[in-house]
């Protein structure tokens, strides 16, 4: 019954992060990004929260270091809209899924042109 709502409270502190990064944070290294997932420990006190972020490596280097300078002010504005009793601790990482399914795809394609030269 935990897990279930841990699960919750990830999900909601996705939806509410999200929500934040984009209306209300105004820091210029804050480039095109995602919060694509937010894993949380049973004891709600940490959050890793993985981001997708488009650009050079530069960019994401800092956007990451952007948002780990704002992130008392994100807990506290996801203290104003979750209620729990504490907030859990941010840690922001890299989700390379959506660059390595990139990369994919790619290969998939440039397969698929050589299949049709050949025939």
């Amino acid at each position: 019954m935990a897990r279930v709502r841990v699960g919750r409270v990830g999900e909601q502190i996705k939806k509410e992060l999200s929500q934040i990064i984009q209306a209300e944070l105004k820091d210029p290294r804050i480039g095109f990004m995602t919060v694509t997932g937010v894993e949380v420990t049973n004891d709600l006190s940490l959050a890793r929260v993985y981001l997708s972020v488009m650009g050079t490596e530069e960019e994401k280097a800092a956007t990451l270091k952007a948002l780990s300078v704002a992130s008392g002010y994100i807990r506290s504005e996801l203290g104003k809209r979750i209620r729990l009793r504490k907030i859990p601790e941010l840690q922001f990482k890299f989700d390379a899924s959506i660059d390595y399914g990139s990369h994919i795809d790619q290969l998939l394609y440039k397969l698929n042109q050589e299949g049709n030269t050949n025939v």
